[in-house]
């Protein structure tokens, strides 16, 4: 039977074990939508739980990875005064959102090659997308979760 840890005991993690434990939910969050697709859709396709693990591992570092680049774009950009940088970080940012998950598909493929498999419309490019939009809801979610459940423990 697994011990519930005390309300100190969690309060008492260093930043480094709450990044630990961060992406670690979230690379499970991520096995677990891409082993669902895998499963239910025929357009994606994965031949086993390990190699869904490391796509998933590779999957969350690139995603994190893009998200920090358009955040540090988007932030030169808010740094500057007028209408043009504005425009120019909106652009940016839909560019480098988008255009990543070629770049992330890309990688998949070179790393994993027929192993990872999307198919479809655009060459699978669609199923893609619909994946990793997936991810980033369930992501979303599971913090939203976690979020309320820590309020409600704080009203306690």
């Amino acid at each position: 039977m697994t011990q519930t840890p005390s309300t100190s005991e969690v309060q008492t993690k260093s930043p480094v074990e709450l990044m630990f434990i961060g992406y670690t939910l979230a690379v499970l969050v991520d096995l677990t939508v891409i082993n669902l697709f895998d499963e239910f859709w025929e357009y994606v396709s994965i031949p086993s739980f390990s190699i869904s693990l490391l796509a998933a591992i590779l999957m969350q570092l690139l995603l994190k990875l893009t998200i920090a680049g358009e955040h540090a774009l988007a932030n030169y950009f808010k740094k500057k005064d007028g209408i043009t940088p504005k425009v120019l970080r909106g652009v940016t940012s839909y560019i480098i959102l988008l255009g990543s998950k070629f770049v992330i598909l890309e990688i998949l493929n070179i790393a994993f090659g027929d192993r990872v498999s999307f198919t479809g419309p655009w060459n699978g490019v669609v199923a893609f997308i619909v994946l990793v939009v997936a991810i980033l809801a369930a992501e979303f979610l599971v913090g939203k979760i976690y979020r309320i459940l820590k309020a409600r423990s704080e009203l306690t």
